[in-house]
């Protein structure tokens, strides 16, 4: 690897759900992997800090 590579910007990695996966190599592939787990990751935790909330307002309302 040169200098000259750590100087360009990386790619962004992107993924849309859907698209066709067979124009990507194995190392794609396994980066949209973490791409795709670390999103479930993030959205699991919304729910879960969306459900406390909900959960303490009901039982804030019910008492």
């Amino acid at each position: 690897m040169s200098i000259e590579d750590d100087d360009k910007p990386r790619r962004k990695i992107t993924h849309e759900i859907g698209q066709d996966l067979s124009l990507l190599s194995v190392e794609e592939l396994t980066e949209r992997i973490e791409l795709l787990n670390s999103e479930v990751a993030r959205l699991q935790e919304a729910v879960t800090k969306k459900r406390a909330s909900k959960d303490a307002a009901n039982s804030f309302f019910k008492t």
